[in-house]
């Protein structure tokens, strides 16, 4: 079995080659473009034989430069115990990353969404994490409600899915869109509450 270039030689000077490339990808989504290998390589000032070692289509490229977001919660340490106010907290949270990110977001969505091709790491359920710990008070206070099921459901209504039907459809502008999801999340635990 061959060993991926990245894993022999000069390690450090790999990683820095290497994100580089993954910075110039970024950088081009976050203008607008459908960057190529060769646009990436242009772009950090690194070859095109350079490049094509590191990432061997437009596909692992694109792919590799998905935002990872290694944040188990998006509270503050100094959270309120009241569910609604640690909700709005998350949701605001959320939909600053989901906005900052949005680029990268899109391109990796659409990248999940071709049929039999490798899917890329997009969906881990980091999210729902998030909700779910906002909504933590509410396994002491209402301690029939799923709160997983809440979780999902207010997740189903924001992120990047929302963002762009919210924008790209409704014709909300971006901060249309994130009050909205904000909003949206709000209405489903104040249902699941009444329930």
């Amino acid at each position: 079995m061959p060993v991926p270039y990245e894993q022999t030689g000069r390690h450090q000077q790999k990683a820095r080659t290497r994100q580089a490339l993954v910075d110039a990808t970024r950088r081009l989504l976050a203008q607008g473009a459908d960057p190529t290998v060769e646009d990436v390589a242009a772009e950090a000032g690194i070859s095109r034989t350079t490049a094509y070692r590191y990432f061997p289509n437009q596909r692992s490229l694109l792919t590799a430069a998905h935002p990872e977001i290694e944040r188990h919660s998006l509270l503050p340490e100094d959270a309120p115990d009241d569910p609604a106010a640690r909700l709005d907290l998350v949701m605001r949270a959320f939909a600053r990353l989901t906005l900052e990110w949005e680029p990268q977001l899109r391109t990796s969505l659409r990248l999940s969404l071709d049929p039999g091709a490798e899917q890329p790491v997009l969906r881990q359920g980091r999210a729902i994490g998030w909700i779910e710990d906002a909504l933590t008070p509410l396994r002491t206070t209402h301690p029939n409600l799923d709160i997983h099921r809440l979780a999902v459901a207010i997740r189903s209504a924001t992120g990047i899915e929302a963002l762009i039907w919210l924008t790209d459809i409704a014709g909300m502008t971006r901060q249309e869109a994130a009050d909205t999801m904000c909003w949206s999340a709000h209405a489903m635990l104040t249902a699941a509450i009444r329930e």
